[in-house]
């Protein structure tokens, strides 16, 4: 069977499955018309990367892209406490938990325009240098390349592809300065990304030249957005403060910079507020397109797992926008009918053995 097929039937496997997926049990579920052995050789064969995920998606994407689109950068961390560690399973912080996790860190580019959610744009963050830290003498890994200058290599990429978006939205871990003036300057577009609190901001341009900067936490902030000037960099943004309270009642507050002067407070909440989207598909593809759910045993097969998870949960999208139900609902809906075949099977089975 054609790569092109097994593709196809993987990536469906993982959409139509509730728990660990494999070669054996994708043969077993074609009762053989497949070996595992070609489902291996097929995981095997070659790297998957983010140019294959804008190749097999773009189609999709040029059908719901707007000038008015963003791209949602973020980084997320499945972890995988009994697999064995190698340059992708290892140990990576995970800022949901607080603390290091072993498993696979995915940084993902999500575009998001007209209510639909695609990925255009994927790295898997590797640790191939070993050292040991002399004071604990504990072995360790760390990256030959960072998230930042991935993420800007996936920018440039997204630009190349001739795709179309207004804003670049991150959180504080992408607020680099470098980021903004790569967006800024280099690709001329927008940003919207939040800073933390003890980021050294000035709001004039006297207070810029004679280097008098204050932690952004400190500053009397208005209604709407002011402009100011972040230290490190030469050109002018919007700052603004914004409140809100949680679902258990407590006040949080995002510290919001763009370098789009023309915003007010609603329209540069209200597109903040799009970020969101990029942690419903994390969600999905850790619920519903067995991300985590493969016995994959060598680095080049993990990899292109999760690359197949990335495929299925846009896959998913799609049907979802068809079906008009969320992915959640549409997965809830295939596995009801699951259970639904298998209840009748079990009753076939109780008549036969009565």
């Amino acid at each position: 069977m054609e790569n092109a097929n097994i593709f196809e039937l993987y990536t469906d496997y993982l959409l139509s499955s509730f728990g660990y997926t494999t070669a054996t049990g994708l043969s077993e579920m074609l009762d053989g018309q497949i070996s595992h052995d070609q489902v291996t050789r097929f995981l095997s064969k070659k790297d998957y990367t983010s140019k294959d995920l804008w190749q097999g998606l773009k189609k999709d994407v040029r059908q719901i892209e707007s000038e008015s689109g963003v791209l949602i950068f973020d980084d997320t961390v499945q972890e995988k406490a009994h697999s064995k560690e190698n340059d992708l399973i290892c140990w990576h912080f995970d800022h949901t938990v607080n603390r290091s996790v072993k498993g696979i860190n995915l940084l993902n580019c999500l575009y998001h325009a007209n209510d639909v959610s695609l990925p255009v744009a994927f790295e898997l963050i590797t640790k191939p240098i070993q050292f040991s830290v002399v004071k604990t003498r504990k072995e360790k890994r760390r990256s030959d390349v960072t998230k930042n200058e991935l993420l800007r290599s996936m920018i440039s990429a997204c630009q190349k592809n001739q795709l179309k978006w207004r804003y670049i939205l991150a959180d504080s871990w992408f607020s680099s300065s470098e980021n903004m003036a790569f967006v800024h300057k280099k690709i001329k577009k927008h940003f919207i990304i939040t800073l933390k609190s003890n980021r050294l901001v000035a709001l004039s341009l006297k207070d810029k030249k004679q280097v008098k900067f204050v932690r952004i936490d400190k500053l009397e902030w208005s209604e709407e957005p002011v402009q100011g000037w972040v230290k490190g960099q030469d050109f002018p943004v919007l700052l603004h403060r914004q409140v809100f309270t949680n679902k258990d009642d407590s006040i949080g507050i995002l510290y919001l910079i763009t370098n789009d002067l023309n915003l007010t407070k609603e329209t540069l909440e209200t597109t903040y507020k799009k970020r969101w989207k990029v942690e419903v598909f994390h969600k999905n593809i850790k619920s519903n397109t067995a991300l985590a759910k493969s016995p994959t045993k060598v680095k080049r097969t993990q990899s292109n797992h999760v690359f197949m998870s990335l495929y299925a949960a846009a896959q998913l999208e799609t049907l979802s926008i068809i079906k008009k139900m969320n992915a959640f609902a549409l997965k809830r809906q295939l596995y009801i009918k699951a259970v639904k075949v298998a209840f009748e099977e079990l009753q076939r089975f109780k008549m036969l053995g009565a």
